[in-house]
């Protein structure tokens, strides 16, 4: 797979997945600002790769001081930094990912504020070091959740949650990529994911792009697919998991576990422990980004309804953790009661 993000000869490199597929392009970006308006604008997107997004932007905050006397100012630091992450961490608010990233960077800064020539080297090395962790972590993720499937099995998914939405494996998109790397013959299913087709533009180009068999069906044909039983499991991502299991996913994923539910089809979560919000008891304390209407009103310049059309356009639902069979992380496979599982979790007391 092309490289989603990395860090540059002192910029940040992002491929432009808004052009996908049809074009592949690669934006650089100079300032913090920059990356805050990719993250809020979609060039960049999925929950692992918000977070590094995030950490490499708060690293290129910081270094745009480099030559200049402020940073030796008592509380200039301090200041600028807070300017820094809240720009960052003011773009998607459901993707916990995000803040889990800034708080990463936050204990790295307070480490090392009083050298600024390392704090930029170690919030760099920290950067780089998140976006490492996020592939390997995604790889063990991949193979846990490849142990649910069985040869032969299709399995339909929503949105992106592929090497596109990560530092280059997947979450949900890892499973299927492991159970493939196992020898197993399995085959995707793709909704195309309105109102930003991800699942469309990008599900399908970066499995074909592996040569792993998909087949794109528009939203509504989900249930159809489950009736006429040509899917065994439902695989998705996940953009913040509560306390409880409640876990926050692209606008529609509710739909699709009511769905799997009815059908007798397992619903499965696939996301890293980062994702996993203790602060947040249950589904009902997740904020729900609502996007701009625009966006359903038009795609790509071409009008889709009339203009001044009232328009509700929230990013992500909730799925409440009744409807899911399983949720795969890298340190384990959570079953019901996910309250208690999700307690146990050892990585997550270590964070």
């Amino acid at each position: 797979m092309y490289p989603v993000i990395e860090w540059k000869d002192g910029t940040v490199v992002m491929l432009d997945q808004r052009l996908l597929p049809a074009e592949k392009k690669f934006l650089t970006l100079r300032s913090h600002l920059e990356v805050a308006r990719s993250i809020r604008d979609m060039v960049i997107r999925g929950a692992p790769a918000i977070g590094i997004a995030a950490a490499y932007g708060i690293a290129l905050g910081v270094a745009e001081m480099a030559g200049r006397p402020e940073p030796g100012r008592t509380g200039f630091l301090q200041e600028r930094f807070r300017e820094i992450v809240t720009a960052i961490t003011s773009t998607r608010p459901t993707a916990v990912n995000l803040f889990w990233a800034a708080a990463r960077m936050q204990a790295v800064f307070e480490q090392h504020q009083g050298d600024y020539p390392r704090l930029r080297r170690e919030l760099l090395a920290a950067a780089e070091a998140l976006d490492r962790e996020d592939y390997e972590i995604n790889r063990v993720i991949g193979r846990n959740g490849s142990t649910l499937l069985r040869d032969g099995d299709t399995i339909l998914t929503h949105c992106n949650a592929g090497a596109l939405a990560t530092a280059g494996y997947g979450t949900a998109l890892g499973v299927v990529r492991a159970a493939v790397e196992a020898g197993m013959k399995v085959q995707v299913i793709a909704g195309e994911t309105r109102p930003y087709l991800q699942g469309a533009r990008l599900t399908v180009w970066e499995l074909q792009e592996d040569g792993i068999p998909v087949t794109l069906i528009t939203d509504s044909m989900a249930g159809h697919v489950m009736q006429k039983r040509m899917v065994q499991a439902v695989i998705v991502g996940a953009d913040r998991i509560a306390a409880n299991g409640d876990t926050a996913n692209k606008i529609g994923t509710y739909s699709l576990a009511v769905l799997a539910r009815y059908h007798g089809i397992p619903f499965y979560v696939a996301a890293p422990l980062s994702t996993i919000d203790l602060a947040t008891a249950d589904g009902a304390g997740i904020p729900i980004e609502e996007r701009d209407g625009a966006e359903v009103l038009n795609f790509r310049g071409l009008a889709t309804a009339r203009p001044g059309t009232i328009v509700y356009n929230p990013a992500f639902d909730v799925t409440p953790a009744g409807l899911i069979t399983a949720i795969i992380t890298e340190e384990n496979v959570l079953h019901p009661p996910f309250g208690e599982a999700i307690a146990s979790l050892q990585g997550l007391r270590r964070k």
